[in-house]
């Protein structure tokens, strides 16, 4: 089964036919919504919206474990995950997608493991690629099927948020290899693969990081808002070709 965490801008799926929503538990608590069942293009897929279908939820307090907890015993074996990002290396300009192959976490304080406790035996995953191959290789394809641009290939710096970063903070992660910021990579794409879930994102660029571009002052709220919405069409068709071709494996 394939599923899709929705993040900003993504809260609910105007091409997903729903069949039924199922509220769940999970030993690390509550999920940030319902799951949905549905189908897209007649093909099953589950969807979960990360910040909860209101948009309630910011990024530092998603229950990030019960979320891959509660997909992983609904069987599911696939996700995808959809995220805006600011855009730090020049060609991420606002309303680019973008599919990361590499992370790096700046985040603190996250309940980021399945493993802690002195109950649960020490597991080091391995974390070298963080993100799916053939996942990657699927939203590439899908990408390609739909005629929609994608850049392949980033560095995706996560932040704590829930405030955007100073332009001094973006310069640092551009220092450190990064190409793109945002605050719900981590430790999403980890608690993925403690599962073994095949696990990666589309990257939705909804504005230039602070200090570059047109957020050279301040970064624009409405911008983000209006460029977030064309965008997510444009996701909305890879997502279509994407659940085809998954189905098709």
């Amino acid at each position: 089964m394939l599923a899709i965490i929705g993040g900003t801008g993504l809260t609910q799926l105007a091409n997903l036919e729903i069949a039924h929503r199922e509220v769940v538990r999970t030993p690390y608590g509550e999920p940030s919504g319902a799951l949905t069942y549905g189908s897209i293009c007649g093909h099953n897929v589950i969807f979960l919206a990360r910040h909860g279908y209101g948009h309630t939820i910011p990024p530092h307090e998603v229950n990030y474990r019960a979320n891959i907890c509660a997909l992983h015993e609904h069987n599911v074996s696939h996700v995808v995950s959809v995220a805006s990002v600011g855009g730090i290396h020049a060609d991420l300009v606002p309303g680019a997608l973008v599919i990361p192959d590499q992370i790096i976490d700046y985040t603190y304080g996250r309940k980021n493991s399945f493993f802690n406790g002195t109950d649960k035996p020490v597991t080091h995953i391995d974390f070298t690629e963080p993100y799916s191959a053939c996942m990657r290789a699927k939203i590439l394809s899908a990408a390609s099927s739909a005629e929609e641009a994608v850049i392949d290939g980033g560095v995706y710096a996560c932040v704590q948020g829930p405030r955007l970063e100073t332009a001094a903070e973006i310069n640092r992660f551009e220092r450190d290899g990064a190409t793109m910021v945002g605050m719900t990579g981590m430790p999403e794409a980890a608690l993925a693969r403690e599962l073994g879930l095949n696990y990666a994102a589309i990257g939705v660029v909804s504005n230039h990081a602070a200090g570059r571009g047109n957020s050279k002052i301040a970064i624009s709220g409405t911008e983000v808002q209006t460029t977030l919405a064309q965008a997510m069409e444009r996701v909305r068709s890879v997502l279509e070709h994407l659940v085809a071709l998954h189905n098709e494996a």
